[in-house]
């Protein structure tokens, strides 16, 4: 596996690995017009260019060298409040699961963070998104939960979770 800093040539390739992540990931959870929303906002190419200006926040494209195909992407932003980053983004394409690439992204992202002089990660976990369980076994913890407005009648039920480093 290689993760590799993305930029603003890679948002098509950023965009259909959320979507072919997403279609999986949320199936059963989310209506296809609340993804279909989603995606069209969250990862327009408006948006995603934005988060690229931001000198904290971090793209990288996760690659399978033996495969020479990419499974996913890692989206984080350090310094999202004091001593810490919010991990907004890690999807991986179904086909990529199993392969231990979750957990070595995260351990990357470990990395990352403690060289940003962070010192704590947080994130939002759908409440029926079966990641949650593999937060866990990274170490991460619930520390809260919320529903958060996301526009056009569209909320998010999540719970927000934690670990320190």
């Amino acid at each position: 596996m290689n993760l590799i800093k993305a930029t603003k040539k890679d948002i098509p390739l950023i965009q259909d690995l959320a979507k072919r992540s997403w279609e999986n990931a949320y199936a059963d959870i989310l209506s296809q017009e609340q993804m279909k929303y989603m995606l069209d906002t969250m990862y327009s190419e408006a948006e995603i260019s934005e988060h690229l200006k931001n000198p904290n926040y971090h793209y990288y494209l996760v690659m399978d060298e033996v495969l020479n195909v990419f499974d996913g992407f890692l989206g984080y932003e350090n310094h999202y409040e004091d001593q810490t980053t919010k991990l907004h983004r890690i999807y991986l394409v179904p086909e990529s699961k199993g392969k231990g690439l979750g957990k070595k992204t995260l351990e990357f992202l470990n990395v990352k963070v403690k060289e940003s002089g962070d010192h704590r990660i947080i994130l939002n976990v759908n409440k029926y998104n079966s990641a949650k369980s593999f937060y866990e076994s990274q170490g991460y913890q619930v520390y809260d939960d919320g529903v958060f407005d996301i526009g056009n009648g569209y909320v998010m039920d999540d719970y927000l979770m934690e670990i320190i480093l």
